[in-house]
Order: structure tokens, then sequence, then C-alpha cells
């Protein structure tokens, strides 16, 4: 089998915001899809850094270096990609354009093999369990507290709200952290997320202020997440810290290991070279007993990574980027409340609605 197209297209997508009058969010992706001389068709999906970049170096620079080579041979194409056109280890593009490839990858894999990528991946579970990403910056306290209860009687067992970016700082988070605690109760978990955006003062008076809530986890507090700076955070507080979701290399992870900056490491096949890498950074992490817990987003591609390995942790219903994906593949979720099953279907299990794709193209 050997790969004979690699393209790449850019989509964006109007998503409505719940619990808002007419308000609508935008989310951009890039969309891969590799064909094979068999037939077989993957697909994958990296998100909206510079997206026509990365779709750019999809099409020119990674479909010609890879076209020829057999798509299963996984580790020799992102040998050949690193080798030639990322020596010096840079994230960004480039990592973000291997993510979309490796994903569709795995998917001919999977479908020539007629396993689905979580079996090739391990097989430890046809499922994977969830948490939900609720509490988006545009919501006032009211829109906040709504749609926790909203999320919370969808039997969500884990909930997560944005902090940080709030105008009257750690203090107005605080307040917003209480009203949250306050709407689901202490049986549901509450985790927050800085998306990188605290300086390590900010971030320590939340962390000391908000230890009464009985926080799950702090996901990505500190700019630039610092691998110094998280570890110092971490010893000062009792809320466990994560961070991850958008590291562009397994390097970068192993900083974070090795500086014990993390209780929880978040790795997003989509950002982070695919299953190839993401694989390996599960498995360091089962050499580290640190728990795994998917930050980023996009559950389509994120069930099979947490499902296939015996370390696997939630999957991140991230509510916009689960609405894309529902968008993107109908039908494809199935979700009990508590879980994500892994579709039947080889490879990925699903397919594209290429309606859809049609409609939201954009061009440069």
């Amino acid at each position: 089998m050997k790969i004979v197209s690699v393209t790449a297209s850019v989509h964006k997508v109007e998503v409505p915001l719940p619990f808002t009058e007419n308000r609508t969010t935008s989310w951009g992706f890039v969309f891969c899809e590799v064909g094979t001389d068999d037939g077989i068709t993957g697909y994958g999906l990296t998100g909206k850094m510079l997206p026509f970049a990365v779709a750019d170096t999809l099409r020119r620079d990674v479909g010609r270096l890879v076209k020829g080579m057999d798509p299963r041979d996984t580790e020799a194409i992102h040998h050949a990609v690193w080798r030639k056109l990322n020596m010096r280890c840079q994230t960004g593009v480039i990592v973000h354009a291997l993510s979309a490839l490796d994903i569709a990858l795995w998917d001919i894999a999977g479908k020539a093999a007629g396993r689905t990528v979580a079996q090739l991946l391990g097989g430890f579970s046809t499922r994977a369990d969830t948490y939900c990403t609720f509490g988006v910056p545009d919501y006032d306290i009211d829109q906040l507290t709504a749609a926790a209860r909203h999320s919370a009687d969808q039997g969500h067992p884990l909930l997560k709200m944005v902090v940080g970016v709030a105008k009257g700082g750690w203090r107005e988070d605080l307040k917003r952290l209480r009203a949250v605690r306050d709407a689901i109760g202490s049986e549901r978990s509450l985790a927050m997320d800085a998306n990188y955006c605290m300086n390590g003062v900010e971030a320590r008076a939340l962390c000391q202020a908000a230890e009464e809530l009985d926080i799950a986890f702090f996901e990505e507090p500190l700019l630039q997440n610092d691998a110094r700076g998280l570890a110092e955070l971490r010893r000062q507080t009792r809320i466990p810290i994560a961070a991850g979701q958008m590291e562009g290399h397994r390097w970068r992870y192993r900083e974070l290991i090795e500086h014990r900056s993390v209780d929880i490491l978040q790795p997003n096949c989509c950002y982070g070279g695919g299953y190839t890498d993401t694989r390996k950074v599960a498995h360091a992490a089962q050499m580290f007993n640190l728990p795994l817990a998917v930050g980023g987003g996009w559950p389509t591609f994120n069930l099979h990574l947490m499902a296939g390995l015996s370390n696997g942790g939630p999957v991140e219903l991230h509510a916009i980027t689960t609405a894309v994906c529902d968008l993107l593949f109908p039908g494809a979720a199935t979700f009990d409340g508590l879980c994500l099953k892994v579709p039947e279907a080889p490879g990925l299990g699903v397919e594209p609605n290429h309606a859809f794709l049609k409609d939201t193209l954009q061009q440069p």
C-alpha cells in the first residue's frame, strides 16, 4: 500500500453559544485527507492555529515528502518529516500538520486491518470516561451557573471552567468558581483552566483561595507552560496541576515530567504529533505513574487514544469542539452520560459530512 495523495482544507464553523441570546462563536480547523493506491482514504484534523500555513504545509511539503511511502510505516514517516522538514525540533505549524497527517495514517491502517484505531493503539477498552468543559469566559455569572447546572443534569461527573481572563482578576475568578460550586453541589467534581494566561503570583493566589472548593485540577495555569514555574506552583498548593494539550512533541512532555511540573499529563493527538507521538507520551506517563486526561477537545479523535491505552484517562467534551465534531461526523458519538463508546467500524469508525465541509470551506 502506498500514499498517492495528501489534501488539506481550512474550515470555519459558527457554533451557537448556549445560554446566550442569538450569540455564536466561530471555530476553525484544518481537515486532512490521505489517499492510497488501494483506494482507502484516511481522515485527520488539527486545530485553528495558522490554519492556511498548516494546510499549505500539508499539501506542498509534507505531501510531496511522504508520497509513495506506506501509510502504515508511521515511524518511518515521522522520521522523514522531522529529518527533512523539522531538523531543529520546532513546534507549531509543522507539528500541527504532522498531527493531522498521522491521524489519517492510523485511520488508513485501521481500515486496512479491519480494526479500530483504539485496538491498534493497544485495545485496552471500547470506551473512555469523559468530562465536560462548559464554562467559557463569555458567560456572566448567571449564564455560567445555568450552564453548570445543565451539564450536571446531563450526568457529567467532572465539569471544567475557564479562569485567568476575568476583568476583575483572580478575585473575580474565585467569585465565579464559588457560584458554580454552589450551583452543582459537592457531589460533582470541578476543574479550572487558565489557558496559559496567569503569572505565578496570580495563580498562587487563586490556588490558595480556591482550595476550599475542592478543585479536581488546575489546567495550564502559567504563561508559556513554564515547567519550573509549574513545579514551584505545584509545591505550593494541594490542587493537582495539569498541562500538556498544546505541547508540540514528546520532548516538551519529558520536560514536564523531569521537573515534576504536573500531577496529570494532557496529550492531545490533534496537536502533539498524532497518535504516533502521543502514544509515546502515554507510555512515559505509565512509567512515572502519572494520570492522563485529554485537554484541548476534539473527542472523536482522542477517544481512540484514551480507550486504547491501559492508563487512558477522561476525554474532554469541550462544548465547542464537541459541537463541531458532531457536525463533521453526524451520528458518530455514542455518549451514555459517563462514557464515550468507540465506534465499531474500523479505523476512526467515522465518515465526514462532505456537504458540511463544503459549506464551511475557507479560502486564503
